[in-house]
């Protein structure tokens, strides 16, 4: 052991510090103005559709191998374990004691962060050297060990992800999947050319946006017409089919989302070698796209961790300054808020570090990547995620009940420098493992 339980309490202590000033720097950008409350929607939403997506296919495509697919089984596997096993205890606390808990805490017992603060967590426990430790040989680097990391957490990600969408609109939020396409059905259905069905108003150039074709006006209304064609008949079809398809259907399609699209094509060019190597070997080696290609996909993808947060602080001020004007005069109820801290910072690290370690110890189902056993002992771990604010405003909450999650969401980043305890923990079993 390279290092003592103090260096890596300290270094883990760092890494959560260094997530909480990235949530500060966003809640400063907010406070003077630089992110408003829209903007922040809009980043939000880039980075769940773009920037996540990206990295996904960039981190899950180079870490997938045809012989090394099978890392990932205990990811997905552990993931949903926890998950479900977290939705049956807040749904049992919230039947048992209805009035101690209200509806929000179910969702934050159930979905903690599992894609931004890991990830830059993970990358200051780099920095720190604490991840040298979990190496898996002379051969490997510091540099591939949190590589891989990333990519097992992103993994796990989308268990959380296709969950959410799964148990229905209300729980969507901006974080993992903005609820923009619901807005859309409520709007008026609106022609390719800009243009809303029957208000010939909006075809006079004067009232020419952003959203308004380049393209001449014959094309753009002969393309809508055929579109809205296309529509009609589809919903035709669609009503023709029975109900109980159409439910099914429609279940099915909730686990579609951009996050799990960028996965599959990560796996996909990760696990057919000749796409594997043309995205990811060098390119004396054959790697054509990796230059320019896969390049700038990494680029893109590496925005979303400190970005994320970034617009969780910011969310988190414009809530805080919400309750300074005395907007609203919610209340954080003591009981849910030390059951939430219990289950997300004490009892699934304990539960999850012991269950990973017997496993590895006592079975041969898990790969030999200290790595490996480091993240899934550390996934269960972690303060809710930032839907909880959203929830408040797609069920239809009071102002009181909004400020109160907004309050919870503050209290749980802001002790999110607890984490530091699993880090360690998980550490030092992972390395008793080695």
């Amino acid at each position: 052991m390279s290092s003592g339980i103090l260096p890596s309490f300290v270094g883990a202590l760092q890494a959560s510090v260094a997530v909480l000033l990235t949530i500060f720097a966003g809640s400063i950008a907010s406070r003077y103005n630089l992110l408003k409350e829209s903007s922040s929607r809009d980043i939000s939403k880039t980075c769940v559709r773009l920037f996540l997506p990206a990295l996904l296919i960039t981190n899950v495509g180079s870490e997938l191998h045809a012989d090394t697919a099978l890392r990932y089984v205990p990811v997905l596997i552990w993931a949903l374990v926890y998950t479900l096993s977290s939705m049956a205890l807040g749904w049992t606390l919230r039947r048992i004691f209805p009035r101690h808990f209200p509806a929000w805490t179910t969702p934050a017992i159930c979905f903690n962060n599992t894609t931004a603060l890991p990830l830059l967590l993970i990358q200051s426990l780099e920095t720190a050297g604490i991840l040298n430790d979990l190496l898996m040989g002379e051969n490997d680097t510091s540099s591939a060990a949190l590589s891989r990391a990333k990519s097992y957490f992103l993994v796990s990600s989308m268990v959380g992800n296709s969950l959410t969408f799964a148990i229905g609109p209300k729980l969507l939020d901006d974080e993992e999947c903005p609820d923009e396409h619901h807005d859309q059905k409520k709007t008026e259905h609106v022609h390719s050319n800009g243009r809303v069905e029957g208000d010939e108003e909006h075809a006079h150039p004067e009232h020419a946006n952003e959203s308004t074709t380049l393209l001449p006006n014959r094309v753009a209304e002969r393309s809508g017409i055929l579109r809205d064609q296309a529509i009609e008949a589809s919903d035709k079809q669609w009503l023709k089919l029975p109900a109980i398809m159409r439910k099914a259907l429609e279940f099915a399609y909730s686990f579609l989302n951009a996050p799990l699209i960028g996965a599959l094509i990560g796996a996909f060019i990760g696990l057919i070698p000749p796409l594997h190597k043309a995205f990811f070997n060098d390119p004396s080696e054959g790697g054509f796209f990796k230059a320019w290609l896969t390049a700038s996909v990494k680029n893109v993808g590496e925005l979303f961790a400190a970005l994320q947060l970034v617009v969780v602080g910011a969310k988190l001020s414009g809530s805080l300054l919400k309750m300074k004007k005395g907007e609203a005069s919610g209340e954080v109820r003591l009981i849910p808020l030390f059951t939430i801290f219990f289950i997300r910072f004490i009892l699934w690290p304990v539960i999850s570090i012991a269950v990973i370690f017997l496993i590895a110890t006592k079975t041969s189902l898990l790969t030999d990547d200290p790595i490996l056993w480091f993240v899934l002992m550390l996934m269960p771990t972690g303060p809710p995620a930032t839907k909880l604010t959203a929830l408040a405003d797609v069920s239809g909450a009071d102002e009181n009940e909004k400020m109160s999650i907004a309050k919870f969401v503050t209290i749980s980043y802001a002790a999110s420098p607890v984490i530091c305890f699993a880090v360690v923990g998980s550490l030092k079993a992972s390395l008793a493992v080695k």
